[in-house]
């Protein structure tokens, strides 16, 4: 798993690819992402598969904020990014959320 960031010229908007590697989706056959940024929607933002067996999906997020975010495989499985920012505990469960910081 890993987060590429890319950064508009204005340093407003911050495009954040998030990717599952081949070896984390771990045979699943969808993994959606939710998170604040999609109010934790666990079907409006789906990863698409890639040629190598890797999961990804990009968005444009505003700049200098943190966002969490999880991800879903297969509808019932639900995993954090390992190379997320930071984690922090979620506020609804046992388990910590990733975070993604958009800030240079």
């Amino acid at each position: 798993m890993s987060l590429k960031k890319s950064f508009s010229k204005d340093n407003k908007t911050c495009t954040v690819t998030f990717i599952v590697s081949k070896e984390a989706a771990q045979g699943a056959k969808t993994i959606n992402l939710a998170g604040d940024f999609n109010s934790w929607s666990s079907t409006d933002t789906p990863l698409t598969l890639g040629n190598d067996g890797s999961f990804s999906v990009s968005l444009d997020l505003a700049a200098d904020r943190e966002y969490q975010f999880r991800y879903l495989l297969d509808g019932c499985r639900w995993e954090n990014d390992w190379k997320a920012d930071k984690y922090i505990p979620a506020p609804f469960s046992n388990a910590d959320n990733s975070v993604v910081v958009t800030r240079q």
